[in-house]
């Protein structure tokens, strides 16, 4: 019983075709389609989306004023008191201000979020 068995699993394994022949043109070509699909989809899911955030985010910095309430990445709240080429000035309590870059202006809040100072 086992030489039936194994006899049938090597007859499948003879029925199998072998690889296809070399001067194919259409086992090339569906690579290349396959490759050209991956590539396409790594740029509309991964790649696009993070050029668009960058982009708003450079448009946001940009754009700061002062008396902008903004939340650096850090977590901070502040009103921005000062501006500069490179840094902002954040007055976060009274008496109390920090000097952050301006990259590290996460978000712009809604005027009136926070508490009169």
């Amino acid at each position: 019983m086992g030489a039936t068995l194994l006899n049938f699993f090597i007859a499948d394994a003879w029925a199998a075709g072998g690889p296809p022949a070399a001067g194919n043109p259409q086992g090339g070509l569906g690579s290349l389609v396959i490759m050209v699909l991956f590539v396409a989809f790594t740029f509309f899911i991964l790649i696009r989306p993070q050029q668009k955030r960058a982009k708003e985010h450079r448009k946001m910095v940009e754009g700061l004023k002062k008396g902008d309430e903004v939340v650096t990445n850090g977590g901070l709240l502040g009103r921005i008191t000062d501006l500069g080429d490179n840094f902002v000035r954040i007055k976060v309590a009274d008496g109390v201000e920090v000097k952050v870059q301006r990259q590290s202006v996460a978000a712009v809040m809604p005027k009136g979020t926070m508490k009169e100072m």
